[in-house]
């Protein structure tokens, strides 16, 4: 059923490029497209690309929101909290700093365990005496 759907969605969204680009130019948007002589002609022309302007941008539309829903249907509810990781459960007194301390506290804490990488050396540099 979706495939069937999505075929008719793109037939439909391709139908709908090819009528807005026959349609004649009624501006001077980019000054191309609105030249005399078509293979149509006359007033006839808008109203029909015009209806069938309207009637494929329904289409669209409810192929969209019926392909959306569709696609929803089977999808179990999710939350976002169940996405969230619990930390550590700490009773903290408001106004009162964390066990583990504030977040500076822990930032400190985590510098001064992190080891201190070594100065690389020149290849040929002489090596430092003790």
């Amino acid at each position: 059923m979706e495939t069937v759907l999505i075929v008719i969605h793109l037939m439909v969204v391709t139908a709908l490029v090819a009528v807005v680009l026959l349609q004649r130019s009624e501006g001077g948007a980019l000054g191309i497209g609105g030249g005399g002589g078509g293979f149509m002609s006359g007033r006839g022309q808008a109203n029909a690309l015009t209806r069938a302007t309207a009637i494929l941008g329904a289409v669209f539309f409810f192929t969209s929101i019926t392909l959306t829903v569709l696609a929803n249907m089977n999808r179990a509810p999710r939350s976002v909290f169940d996405q969230v990781q619990p930390n550590q459960q700490q009773q903290t007194v408001p106004g009162q700093p964390p066990a583990g301390g504030t977040l500076f506290d822990q930032l400190q804490r985590q510098e001064q365990s992190a080891p201190v990488p070594a100065p690389a050396q020149a290849p040929g540099a002489p090596q430092p005496r003790p």
